[in-house]
């Protein structure tokens, strides 16, 4: 594929996701880019299209991706949607703007330690694991509340929205609305939930952000 091409084909998949999103909800959510593994071509599409909120699963790789384009780029945002360790969490703060996946008490007492020494406050979201898959990390929804009061009282951590990933096998509708309902509960705002093939559900639910790899950048496997 040639780059004008590939440059049209990822402007027009975000431009019908966008479209899409607007028209699922009075609110549309903001399109998050999963740009790990992508590569560079591939930025450089979504970036000349006007993308500038990108998701990354490692922060090894997202500082492969992104370090080198942040000047370039003044106004990228940058999410963590995948589990962070704690010995990563100063990279993290020091490269992201949000991270989604905080699920422990000493994940949050080592990103407390780590935005003092950055003097760098991403923005965090509690990662809940709503289906209980023992595989998948997150906290399990019962836990939520004390997660965030350790957070904010321990810590001195401000959380504010929740993220999940429904299980692969399951309607994610169900999902979505316990997201929603759990976040009402704590008056948390940001609700970070659907994907590739549910971004349009999760609008309709009331997703303030959707993360969307496949459906915007296509196929690997079929390239």
């Amino acid at each position: 594929m040639t780059t004008d091409s590939l440059n049209q084909d990822i402007a027009n998949r975000r431009a019908g996701i966008l479209a899409a999103l607007a028209a699922a909800s009075a609110s549309a959510p903001e399109l998050i880019a999963v740009s790990k593994s992508q590569p560079d071509a591939a930025i450089e599409a979504i970036l000349a299209a006007g993308q500038r909120v990108f998701g990354e699963n490692r922060v090894q790789e997202a500082q492969a991706h992104w370090e080198s384009r942040r000047e370039a780029y003044p106004d990228l945002v940058l999410h963590l949607i995948g589990p962070l360790q704690t010995n990563k969490a100063a990279d993290a703060v020091r490269l992201f703007d949000v991270i989604q996946t905080l699920d422990r008490e000493k994940l949050a007492d080592a990103l407390a330690a780590a935005m003092d020494k950055e003097e760098r406050r991403p923005q965090l979201l509690i990662q809940v694991n709503t289906g209980e898959e023992p595989q998948k990390a997150g906290v399990i929804p019962s836990k939520v509340g004390d997660l965030l009061r350790y957070a904010r009282e321990q810590a001195g951590l401000e959380v504010a929205g929740l993220m999940c990933i429904p299980p692969a096998d399951e309607p994610a509708g169900p999902h979505f609305a316990l997201l929603k309902k759990i976040a009402r509960d704590y008056g948390l705002g940001l609700l970070s939930m659907g994907m590739s093939g549910d971004y349009e559900l999760a609008a309709r639910y009331g997703a303030t952000h959707v993360r969307v790899g496949t459906a915007l950048f296509g196929d690997r496997s079929a390239a």
